[in-house]
């Protein structure tokens, strides 16, 4: 159970921190309800899964055969996170048609920001040295506890932020939703900016 809790600690240490991913779960959850936040968060932290099993299982060597693309992959999750900024305004102003069903669209969602959070090797590096400082004795399966508490304490808190934008959704005016959607996607821009310097 110990490896367990420690995988708690290390899910939340990486998911806590405000940035982009936080910011349009909220986000989502104010304007488009639980299920869309739910789905985004799930896919977020889906990748947080998939990276600690990668640290789990290759540790080290995984992040290292990362670090030559490091500069690429925030090149290009700059760039997206700036589109997906620049959507985010303007879907205040000129709101998207609803063309899909909610299924689809979760699907959709979950997609994309599992592909979003990937896109950042950070996680990886962050896991990595995580685990390497338990590598000494420690069995396949206090690993397999490990990685699967990082994942629900990383879902857990997603799941917090999508409920966090449905309640303050439901509580606001749609002009002020439309106000917090701009500062949302400023956000964004700016944490895109120091992504990229």
């Amino acid at each position: 159970m110990e490896a367990f809790f420690d995988g708690v600690i290390a899910g939340y240490g990486i998911a806590i921190p405000v940035g982009p991913i936080a910011v349009l779960i909220v986000d989502l959850g104010a304007r488009h309800g639980f299920g869309a936040a739910f789905s985004a968060g799930l896919g977020a932290a889906t990748a947080d899964l998939l990276y600690a099993t990668v640290a789990a299982v290759a540790g080290v060597a995984a992040a290292a055969a990362l670090a030559p693309y490091a500069d690429p992959l925030r090149l290009a999750g700059g760039i997206v996170l700036i589109l997906i900024a620049l959507w985010l305004a303007f879907s205040v102003f000129r709101p998207a048609p609803d063309r899909e069903t909610p299924a689809t669209s979760n699907r959709r969602l979950f997609a994309g920001f599992l592909s979003l959070t990937m896109a950042n090797p950070v996680t990886l590096t962050y896991f990595a040295s995580l685990v390497l400082g338990r590598t000494s004795g420690v069995t396949g399966g206090a690993m397999a506890m490990f990685v699967g508490g990082a994942f629900l304490a990383s879902l857990s808190w997603q799941t917090l932020l999508a409920g966090t934008g449905v309640a303050f959704g439901s509580r606001v005016s749609a002009r002020t939703r439309d106000i917090t959607g701009l500062l949302g996607a400023a956000v964004i821009v700016y944490l895109a900016i120091r992504m990229l310097w």
